[in-house]
């Protein structure tokens, strides 16, 4: 087997980065995206079929998209061309048509492989769109933002849209044990909890990952003729200490927890330590965007209304930056959920009304809100006494929703916390209006 660090072979080529060493030349050394590349998906149905179409990879970095453009292009035999929307411009657009003109010429497919596709501007974009259709090339671009905004939709709608997600902290760790064991001498060992760590802080970037692994090769020490990496060495790498914790062990779920109970005790300072925490430690932003969402209806509610808008939009912008610029979106979010009223009004009600949906499972929902499909329907007095609630005044009837066995139950009981007060306010007015057209006494 040929090593990954074999210096005769970097004399006769150059130097080539670890990543690209690693590169896998088929699906079956491809990590990840089973919904798009494993058995029975559309791409590895193109490849048997050899029936390749244009279409745009859409995700993060380092999770395949030019090594998956690369995988297509080899196994179809279709001449590669590749372009970076960064540096290149018409001139090479018209040139790479061109040479894609000649081979259709010739019975051979052209495959156009453009990175960064967002970064052409439209009149850039414009340029494949009839060649696309005649087929003188096929397109694959990649992108880190969403193509709905950032590809003009006459060149949208003739690709088929991928989309890739983050690696997963186990796909990246076989990927770097790939990388070790296809060492020929075997001479790099690494440390178990090492590889944790280093998954960890490459926040499902396989190029990331491969590429602090390379810097981590090359500074730890040689130990009778073997290189051993350690947590030190990691720490040294990055230039700082690494809190790195095991994301699935107790200190993960604490340090979420501090934070979730800090921010609920409006407290923060403490909750923006418990995210540095987290976040320097290698934590995923997206899992504490997801924690900050939840926090939003759980504990905030309709007390403040634009908790839940802001915490999806932190979600939002975590996805697209990464780390570690998305550190300071989600330390917004943190203090404005902090200092916002707060409910667990609705947190409540759920818990309540889940453990009576449990228990009437099988009542049956009042005739007058069935709807009468058929004449069946009709005979057996579905949507009979039903209230359309547009015809009356104030939009309010009398009419009774829950089953019977729950009919004066109640789940929600808003707080005088925030915008909830005035929930409450609305919510006692539309109780009076329907006692009063039950004719029930106020």
């Amino acid at each position: 087997m040929q090593s990954l660090f074999d210096e005769e072979d970097e004399k006769e080529i150059g130097y080539v980065p670890l990543a690209e060493k690693m590169r896998p030349k088929s699906l079956d050394e491809f990590f990840g995206q089973e919904e798009i590349v494993g058995k029975n998906s559309p791409i590895r149905k193109m490849l048997e079929t050899d029936n390749i179409s244009s279409m745009i990879f859409y995700g993060p970095p380092g999770v395949g998209k030019t090594t998956l453009a690369k995988i297509i292009a080899k196994k179809s035999e279709s001449a590669f061309l590749e372009l970076s929307a960064v540096t290149a411009g018409v001139k090479e657009i018209k040139e790479f048509i061109e040479i894609g003109k000649f081979n259709k010429a010739n019975n051979k497919k052209t495959i156009v492989f453009v990175d960064e596709i967002h970064r052409f501007n439209k009149a850039q974009q414009d340029a494949f769109l009839p060649h696309v259709e005649n087929g003188n090339i096929i397109l694959i671009g990649a992108t880190t933002e969403n193509p709905s905004f950032e590809v003009n939709s006459a060149l949208l709608s003739r690709c088929k849209v991928y989309v890739l997600k983050s690696l997963t902290q186990e796909e990246i760790i076989k990927i770097i044990k790939r990388a070790l064991n296809e060492s020929s001498n075997q001479n790099v060992s690494m440390d178990e909890e090492c590889f944790d760590i280093l998954a960890g802080i490459s926040n499902g970037d396989a190029r990331s990952a491969l590429n602090t692994l390379e810097s981590l090769i090359n500074i730890a020490p040689l130990k009778k003729g073997k290189i051993v990496i350690t947590k030190k060495d990691i720490e040294k790498a990055l230039q700082s200490k690494t809190f790195l914790y095991d994301k699935k062990g107790e200190e993960h779920y604490n340090l979420i927890s501090a934070l979730h109970k800090s921010m609920r005790n409006s407290d923060p300072d403490a909750a923006l330590y418990y995210l540095a925490r987290m976040l320097e430690a290698g934590e995923n932003p997206l899992y504490v965007a997801r924690r900050l969402i939840r926090f939003a209806s759980e504990d905030i509610g309709l007390a403040n209304t634009n908790a839940l808008v802001q915490a999806t939009a932190t979600y939002q912008a975590a996805y697209y930056n990464g780390m570690p610029e998305a550190n300071v979106n989600l330390a917004q979010a943190v203090v404005y959920l902090s200092v916002s009223p707060k409910s667990n009004a609705l947190y409540q009600a759920y818990e309540k009304v889940k453990v009576d949906a449990l228990k009437t499972a099988n009542e049956k929902v009042p005739l007058h809100l069935r709807n009468a499909v058929t004449k069946l329907d009709s005979e057996m007095g579905y949507g009979e006494g039903y209230q359309y609630a547009h015809n009356y005044e104030e939009k309010i009837t009398g009419m009774t929703c829950l089953p019977e066995a729950l009919k004066n139950k109640k789940y929600y009981v808003p707080t005088k916390s925030g915008n909830e007060k005035n929930v409450a306010e609305i919510m006692d007015r539309i109780a009076a209006i329907k006692r009063e057209k039950r004719g029930e006494l106020k």
